[in-house]
């Protein structure tokens, strides 16, 4: 079976987890934690880097950092995971969401200002599967509004808008580095900030409040929310790499794109004018008229050796989130079409020419199949 996707590892990677082992320092202390921060975030063009263990405790940490009073509303978009629902939700916040745009696959930025009301304190742009949202409305928004930024860059580590990098354009910025995405640590995350309150606190955060004059004695809550001085280790081995990574990452969407373009019933993943995609997944969303949703298609490509994800259920169809109250009734559509219609093709790194005409191949034949056994054909 080809992979959806696994981390490409080195020899330097191997060389500085070797050091953790044979120094010791292999919990939350040590060299690698502080150089892998001031490195992402030197990388990003931000002030600050704050570890974390994972992308998901990054966007906590991040909602953290607003001090959210009860029903205080973060604008956000319904197609993303649901860490970033979640991270509002658990600060006593409320998620208020809007459709997907329907040809980057991003949050719709026209639909925004409409969702500001008086207890709107924060806009959560979600970079979605390597491409970039249009950030510049999105600042210009929260500038005329009095709003904070949240930038989850967890999917487009090395991505660009308009020549400045992804996790370097709000007031507070979240990454994840788990196993499938560029830069990986295995687990892990990392929230980025100019503002220096912000990265204070968001030390504490992470390190369950202890404060620097009293152990043990504890102003708020917080959580255990560190990175590891191995995990870090792995972190700054890649971001010493970053660009090769991201070089290989745009050739296998680059030759996606090649071998697919002329399948008329496929939406590929664009490249706006003033985006650098890093396709960090290689996304399909089917049309409809061929009869198939992304279920039946990915039952078909596994038929052919082709594993294959979905793509994301929006939050405003999350049985959870129904549980509480919220988004019942709400309709999204492209939002709704691209969960029924999209999935990603294996898009790892390890990922072979050869595999990728294997994949290819398999797309087309699966069609092909399709067409030929459709119903009432």
């Amino acid at each position: 079976m080809i992979p959806v996707s696994e981390p490409l590892l080195g020899r330097k990677e191997a060389e500085y987890v070797a050091e953790c082992i044979r120094t010791g320092w292999i919990s939350s202390a040590g060299r690698f934690v502080d150089e892998f921060e001031r490195a992402w975030a030197d990388y990003c063009g931000m002030k600050h880097g704050v570890a974390v263990s994972s992308g998901t405790a990054a966007l906590q940490v991040a909602v953290g950092c607003l001090d959210l009073e009860p029903g205080d509303e973060v604008i956000m978009p319904t197609f993303t995971i649901i860490s970033c629902a979640m991270a509002v939700v658990e600060m006593g916040g409320v998620p208020v969401l809007v459709d997907s745009d329907e040809r980057t696959w991003c949050m719709d930025v026209g639909q925004v200002e409409d969702k500001i009301t008086p207890r709107t304190r924060a806009i959560m742009v979600v970079h979605m599967y390597g491409h970039p949202v249009d950030m510049d409305p999105m600042l210009d928004l929260a500038d005329k509004h009095g709003l904070a930024i949240i930038e989850d860059a967890a999917q487009v580590h090395g991505a660009e808008y308009t020549g400045r990098k992804c996790g370097g354009l709000g007031e507070i910025s979240t990454f994840s580095f788990y196993s499938n995405k560029i830069i990986t640590t295995g687990e892990g995350g990392m929230l980025l900030t100019n503002d220096d309150i912000h990265a204070e606190k968001a030390r504490c955060l992470r390190n369950l409040c202890f404060i620097q004059e009293r152990r043990f004695f504890h102003k708020r809550l917080g959580y255990n929310f560190r990175l590891t001085n191995m995990q870090a280790a792995v972190g700054l081995a890649q971001v010493q790499r970053v660009e090769e990574l991201v070089a290989r990452k745009r050739s296998i969407g680059a030759a996606y794109t090649e071998r697919l373009c002329d399948i008329k019933v496929l939406q590929l993943p664009v490249e706006e004018p003033w985006a650098k995609n890093v396709y960090w997944m290689y996304g399909l969303v089917l049309d409809e008229s061929t009869g198939l949703d992304a279920v039946a298609f990915a039952e078909r490509l596994a038929e052919r050796g082709v594993m294959t994800r979905p793509f994301f259920l929006g939050m405003h169809e999350q049985p959870v989130f129904h549980d509480m109250g919220l988004f019942k009734g709400e309709v999204y559509p492209i939002a709704e079409r691209l969960a029924r219609q999209g999935l990603y093709l294996p898009s790892g790194l390890p990922l072979t020419e050869e595999q990728i005409d294997t994949v290819c191949q398999a797309v087309r034949d699966s069609l092909a199949a399709w067409r030929v056994a459709r119903p009432g054909r």
